[in-house]
């Protein structure tokens, strides 16, 4: 029998052991690695989960009754504000082990697979516990009743982790679910209503972007000159992800200067020491930005912004 054959260094004892090995390679190291400094601003996002996912794990007297944890934690915004990031800053610094869900992962080539891999992903969970399961655009899983994406898979994979999540709030395991979507309008309301802490995750404010740039030029020589405040106002806009793409864009500039014109033999002969000793400019920031322009729209800000008002629960 093959799925004899297939071995899984999971802690797993269900009924499903090979779909337990399909999933295995979504387990993330215990400790992901990184910090609350690794990501600039969001002060109120992060107070939110510390409060919700962290403090439950090291003061579990405290969190009884009325003030037991949340097992279902939404995070919503723009793509590219640091939604993934924020999830493996919560494992760090609860220790559990993480584990990181794609929707693609739950869908099974058969029928009824989807459902059993969803079974099988809590039961690992719950095996490796505490654990924080992580799924990336949920809505893509999770769309609304009578949506264009929504298809009989969908439902039963749907139903089924709704059904999964229900179970936790009546477990004495440490599992948490939280999920992401940029995408918040097409949730489906059953599963809105069991991820109870529904966080926004804005775009950065100008001291965020300040931070975020320093963070990303931590190891690159800036050259005299170099105003990040004035980089900071002129990003006005742009998501996190946009403002790497722009440091990064200006950290190569320095380069391409240099090696204009030359021939590989001459670009092989450039010293080490020459080379690290690039800096960039402000030339090379503004020449970045003439390039790279902001990924969200104002549009896009104002339906998360509504939706806020509307579902938000922080």
């Amino acid at each position: 029998n093959a799925e004899e054959c297939i071995e899984s260094t999971v802690l797993y004892d269900g009924p499903h052991p090979e779909l337990a090995a399909k999933l295995e390679k979504e387990i993330l190291e215990t400790n992901p690695g990184v910090k609350w400094d690794d990501i600039a601003g969001l002060s109120e996002a992060k107070r939110i989960l510390q409060e919700v996912m962290v403090l439950p794990l090291l003061m579990p007297e405290y969190f009884q009754g009325i003030r037991r944890p949340q097992r279902g934690v939404l995070i919503f915004g723009p793509s590219g504000t640091g939604k993934t990031l924020l999830a493996k800053v919560v494992a760090t610094e609860c220790g559990t082990t993480f584990l990181n869900i794609s929707c693609s992962s739950l869908c099974g080539d058969c029928y009824g697979e989807s459902e059993r891999l969803t079974q099988c992903l809590f039961e690992i969970a719950r095996t490796h516990a505490p654990t924080t399961i992580f799924i990336d655009e949920i809505d893509y899983l999770c769309s609304s009743k009578g949506s264009a994406t929504e298809h009989e898979a969908s439902r039963r994979v749907k139903a089924e982790l709704i059904v999964q999540i229900d179970g936790l709030n009546n477990s004495n395991k440490m599992v948490t679910v939280l999920a992401a979507t940029n995408f918040p309008q097409s949730l489906d309301e059953a599963l809105r209503r069991r991820l109870k802490k529904r966080i926004y995750i804005p775009l950065p404010d100008f001291k965020s972007r300040k931070e975020l740039i320093k963070i990303n030029l931590k190891s690159i020589k800036l050259a005299p000159g170099v105003n990040i405040d004035q980089v900071a106002r002129r990003t006005e806009g742009y998501s996190g992800d946009d403002l790497t793409k722009v440091c990064r864009d200006a950290s190569f500039n320095g380069m391409r200067l240099k090696i204009s014109g030359k021939t590989t033999e001459e670009i092989k002969n450039i010293s080490k020491s020459e080379i690290l000793n690039i800096s960039i400019t402000m030339d090379d920031f503004l020449e970045a930005l003439d390039k790279i322009k902001p990924t969200v729209s104002a549009t896009d800000i104002q339906r998360y912004e509504k939706w806020l008002l509307e579902f938000g629960s922080s």
